[in-house]
């Protein structure tokens, strides 16, 4: 197992995915870890891309501006 700093993997990314492939590799980013995984198989990323409940209720990001700048609006007419 192997594990790097955040930034150390950002500047050799191509070396620790090719670790990946016979190790784990684990990024440290502050107190969070990360493990990078090298190989993801089609019924994986079927399952991982496939919209789901959460999405069909999400709204547009243009809404989410909206409600934002409506929601200061009323916090600084007070």
């Amino acid at each position: 197992m192997t594990v790097v700093s955040s930034r150390e993997f950002a500047v050799n990314q191509e070396k620790y995915f090719n670790a990946a492939l016979k190790d784990r590799v684990i990024v440290q980013r502050g107190e969070n870890m990360f493990i990078v995984q090298n190989y993801v198989s089609q019924e994986d990323t079927d399952i991982i891309f496939e919209p789901d409940d959460d999405f069909y209720r999400s709204i547009p990001m243009e809404e989410v501006r909206d409600r934002v700048v409506e929601y200061i609006h009323k916090k600084h007419a007070k």
